[in-house]
């Protein structure tokens, strides 16, 4: 297999270099030090194995979520294992969601990144041990607070994350605006959220929007 490795710290690509260079069915035919290097080295080296930062620097895909999005259009058949220090939830979720077909957390990588070549060069896939209790632990969060829930706010939670508004969905009910407006805000509360951003993050990984 041929691995292009990225990482904006030259020590830890060292370190990474040195993991796959154990495996004897792997070659490294590249480097890069951040998102627009890793791009253009991808243009012109043949890679079937991209082991990447999540969060690197850089001018044109300073977004991790927008790189993946990025290599994996214009690479569909270039696996990606993702060596990140991130526990974000959501951010896990959505790299997944991209085609990452693996995740190691950069404090396990010495043990688990070999694991994960395995298993991606199987076509498997494979999330570190700690990082798979960190995605556990925040479905079962979910499910229990989904359930702590009245009926009726997370009927409300589900509409407002589907796209309606306060007023449509007080239409839709036959009840009046300030009685949504405090069914959302109970909801929100009891869930320990702020942001209607995140009402709605929570609303697509408890599963009531997809």
């Amino acid at each position: 297999m041929r691995v292009i490795i990225a990482d904006d710290h030259p020590v830890v690509r060292i370190g990474l270099r040195m993991l796959v260079d154990l495996n004897r069915t792997c070659v490294v035919v590249g480097e890069a030090d951040g998102p627009d290097t890793l791009l253009k080295l991808l243009s012109t080296t043949p890679c079937d194995l991209l082991i990447t930062d999540f969060a690197m620097p850089g001018n044109l895909q300073a977004d991790g979520l927008k790189m993946l999005s990025a290599i994996r259009r214009h690479y569909p058949s270039t696996s990606i294992i993702l060596v990140t220090m991130f526990a974000n939830v959501t951010t896990l979720r959505a790299a997944l969601a991209q085609g990452t077909m693996a995740i190691v957390a950069k404090g396990a990588s010495a043990t688990e990144l070999p694991m994960a070549i395995k298993a991606v060069g199987g076509g498997r896939s494979f999330i570190s041990e700690c990082l798979r209790a960190t995605l556990l632990q925040a479905d079962a969060d979910a499910q229990s607070s989904s359930a702590s829930l009245s009926a009726k706010e997370h009927e409300v939670v589900r509409m407002l994350a589907s796209g309606m508004t306060v007023s449509e969905i007080a239409g839709h009910f036959k009840r009046s605006v300030s009685t949504i407006s405090k069914q959302k805000n109970m909801a929100m509360q009891r869930l320990g959220i702020s942001t209607d951003v995140d009402l709605f993050a929570y609303a697509r990984d408890s599963g009531m929007v997809h």
